[in-house]
């Protein structure tokens, strides 16, 4: 008996968090663009229209950002790491972002004025190695830890960018304080991270306006496929940076009239939906080894910032087992004929497989009317990675793996 998908409707008296949402408005991400445009690997990554899945599960278009194309790391994540070291260096030289590009900023003079600077960061993965593959071309010192359970795969593809990298026997909210301690034991060391803390929320901002260049490009992509809105957005969240990164971005340039956002998340690492049911407006954590095959999404405690922006703006949540994102995976590696073929991994697949569960199992119609699923819905989703885990990628997409068959 497959587990069974559970989700949530938003009760909470939602109001306008104004100081959290400025960090998302148009010109912030506009201005986090024209620094990532300045590194030669930067190209927009492509908005696939899945035109034939639409039809045939009855929406009126689905469209999905593939990130595995991303500076060719096969992730979205150096969008936020590029954008937040380059702001930390900015800071170092009493400048503005915009007063820098990539070139200047790895220059010998810069250099000489800044010194040695050792990054630190938790990572299940696609995180660390975007920060290591920063830090290389920033000529820098990185250090990478990854919680119990991380692929060796992925360890060797951080190594790959010059980043001395470990896993330890901790899970990844434990990681995460272990890397606080051994960053301060280091002059100069700079802890870059996802997930804020008190005295800890400028890098973290950073990282999640970074994150909104892949919402900009998919708002100016939808335009020109002549798609003004969206009415369904969803959004996979883990410590909820990038979830609050789209969020608060469409809710700022959709103000008048704003998707239906769906938060979606593992089963194992749920803290968003358990927030939201607890109906209090505080958010709520999830400890133990959160042992799902979505490790990108595997993380316990909300980022208040994030939480505050998505508290007061999204309307469903899902938490889903690992079925689900198997599913969509397989869809998205095999997709109807005329369709463009999307190779995702197992944190960027979550959400195609919710749409297409809810839209075609009559046990989650519910959910589909709840939500207003039909002829006239424009659906926006996001593959925030590829087959960054390729052994188990072929165990799902060729043998089956986490089948969504009872």
């Amino acid at each position: 008996m497959r587990e069974k998908i559970k989700w949530a409707e938003n009760k909470l008296k939602r109001s306008y968090p104004e100081k959290e949402m400025k960090i998302m408005e148009l010109e912030e991400v506009e201005k986090a663009r024209r620094f990532q445009k300045s590194f030669s690997e930067y190209a927009e990554t492509p908005l696939v229209n899945l035109t034939n899945l639409a039809e045939f599960l009855g929406l009126s278009t689905i469209c999905i950002k593939d990130e595995s194309y991303r500076f060719n790391l096969n992730s979205f994540k150096a969008l936020g790491a590029s954008y937040a070291m380059g702001n930390y260096i900015a800071r170092l030289l009493n400048k503005d972002i915009d007063e820098l590009d990539y070139k200047t900023i790895t220059s010998d003079e810069v250099r000489k004025k800044i010194g040695d600077i050792t990054f630190f960061a938790t990572t299940d993965g696609n995180h660390g190695r975007a920060v290591a593959w920063t830090a290389n071309r920033l000529k820098q010192k990185m250090i990478v830890y990854m919680p119990k359970g991380s692929s060796q795969s992925r360890l060797l593809n951080i190594r790959k960018e010059g980043a001395d990298v470990s896993i330890l026997d901790l899970n990844y909210d434990d990681a995460i304080r272990y890397t606080i301690e051994e960053t301060k034991k280091v002059p100069n060391g700079v802890i870059v991270q996802d997930t804020s803390w008190e005295g800890y929320e400028d890098i973290p901002n950073w990282i999640m306006e970074g994150y909104g260049t892949t919402a900009l490009e998919a708002y100016e992509q939808l335009k020109k496929m002549n798609i003004e809105r969206p009415t369904h957005i969803f959004l996979q969240a883990g410590v909820g940076c990038f979830a609050a990164a789209a969020q608060g971005f469409f809710a700022n340039v959709y103000k008048d009239d704003p998707p239906i956002v769906t938060i979606v998340e593992s089963n194992k690492a749920d803290c968003y939906y358990k927030s939201i049911i607890a109906n209090d407006g505080e958010y709520r954590t999830v400890g133990g080894d959160m042992d799902t095959i979505m490790v990108g999404l595997a993380c316990g405690e909300p980022n208040p910032t994030t939480w505050n922006i998505i508290k007061n703006n999204s309307l469903y949540y899902v938490s889903c087992p690992d079925w689900v994102t198997a599913r969509g995976m397989r869809i998205l590696g095999n997709p109807l004929n005329g369709d463009t073929k999307v190779i995702s991994g197992e944190s960027g697949a979550v959400t195609l497989g919710l749409l297409t569960t809810i839209t075609m199992f009559k046990e989650y119609e519910d959910l589909k009317n709840e939500l207003k699923l039909d002829k006239n819905s424009k659906v926006l989703l996001f593959s925030t990675e590829g087959d960054t885990f390729p052994e188990r990628y072929r165990s799902i997409v060729w043998d089956g793996e986490y089948s969504s068959v009872k």
